[in-house]
């Protein structure tokens, strides 16, 4: 379940076939349960701005960002993409938790003049090299595709209504049409703006991405940990602030004009000297990895010390006991770099140093990981974005 909806997470062909749609042709996702959470009237801004530790003062309409909401002790609460659909309307493109009633009670106690609801418009998506080939021919308009820039969006009566190539009777399917998605590859998100017709656009995609190889899939596990993205709920913790996860200061501004609901907490942690933790990769320096240790939920506790030491790592191995410092939240096998990745938290005075530290699979053994600084790097060069997406 998520967002209290079922959704899709692999079909028959299984998970190779899907990755290789994302990352050398195109993938069709049924993300429907991203829910979105409309904001309209003339507070949505104050509202929008409240809620996220984001500026959004100079946010322009067709714009989107990704946007993280924290409570007043600074925890992330979702991190969503939020959308500026027009000067009093915002759609919050969520993850997986209540962002409506929280939005709602905020509002009400701020006596705001906005509504706050769930508008029916359902995301499909379509990512890989080739997405853009296919969605030129979905809706005819090469410039409009042309002109969107990373999570730009369209939404016009005609140029992003898509006419059925069987049905030419039946009126055009209205959309909203984005350039994003959850992978790091070229692609966009289609918001279908009636929910009847879900099972027509879905089918009318099939039919005109058979060219580009289009597979049916889902947010692929393997293709965001290559690419070290955050998958609220499963990598962040019930204690997780905004400034563990280390993202550049645009996306968690504590010292930012704007109020926003979690600033004082989260100036507080700056002032003390910063997060005592942060989010980061790891490199499995075996393959003695089993399925069942890198199932999605299941979290591996970290031991090491503060210095990485190699050789403190090698006594733990014969028996002796060494601190917990850290948890893997994430990991699997990545087929784009032949080994085994992971994603979680480590010690902050770890981040950068390389560090060896010892993971517990489920089953009790220790293995060895490499800690990595995000995205990870081949060369000197970040190895989990492909060239289909511009940066």
């Amino acid at each position: 379940m998520y967002n209290r909806m079922l959704m899709p997470l692999l079909f028959n062909e299984g998970a190779d076939v899907e990755y290789k749609a994302l990352t050398e042709d195109v993938a069709i996702w049924d993300v429907a349960a991203e829910r979105q959470v409309q904001l309209k009237g003339p507070d949505a801004h104050k509202l929008a701005q409240l809620i996220t530790c984001r500026d959004i003062s100079n946010l322009k309409v067709g714009k989107g960002v990704y946007a993280i909401m924290t409570d007043q002790d600074g925890i992330v609460l979702n991190d969503p993409v939020l959308l500026k659909v027009d000067d009093e309307t915002y759609w919050f493109s969520i993850a997986d938790s209540d962002v409506l009633l929280w939005a709602k009670g905020v509002s009400v106690s701020q006596g705001f003049d906005v509504k706050v609801t769930e508008p029916d418009v359902a995301p499909l998506a379509l990512q890989g090299p080739k997405s853009a080939d296919l969605v030129k021919e979905l809706y005819g308009d090469d410039d409009l595709i042309d002109s969107l820039g990373h999570f730009d969006f369209a939404r016009d009566p005609v140029r992003t209504s898509i006419v059925s190539p069987t049905r030419p009777d039946l009126p055009p399917i209205p959309t909203l049409l984005a350039r994003s998605g959850w992978s790091p590859e070229l692609g966009y998100e289609i918001y279908l703006e009636d929910g009847a017709r879900g099972g027509e656009l879905w089918d009318i995609c099939i039919a005109a991405g058979e060219k580009y190889n289009i597979k049916p899939g889902a947010p692929n596990q393997q293709r965001r940990l290559e690419a070290g993205m955050l998958s609220f709920g499963g990598d962040t913790l019930e204690d997780t602030n905004a400034l563990e996860l280390g993202l550049p200061k645009r996306f968690v501004n504590p010292f930012m004009e704007p109020e926003f609901i979690g600033k004082e907490a989260l100036q507080k942690i700056v002032n003390e000297g910063g997060p005592k933790r942060v989010f980061c990769g790891f490199w499995f320096l075996n393959s003695a990895l089993q399925q069942g240790d890198y199932m999605r939920g299941k979290h591996l506790r970290i031991f090491g010390t503060v210095d990485g030491d190699e050789d403190a790592m090698s006594e733990y191995t014969d028996g002796h006991e060494l601190p917990h410092i850290g948890v893997v939240t994430a990991l699997g096998y990545s087929s784009k770099f032949g080994k085994h990745i992971g994603l979680g938290y480590i010690d902050k005075r770890l981040e950068k140093k390389n560090a060896v530290v010892g993971v517990e699979t489920s089953s009790g053994h220790m293995l060895a990981a490499k800690v990595s600084t995000l995205p990870f790097k081949v060369n000197g060069k970040p190895g989990g974005r492909m060239a289909s997406r511009a940066e």
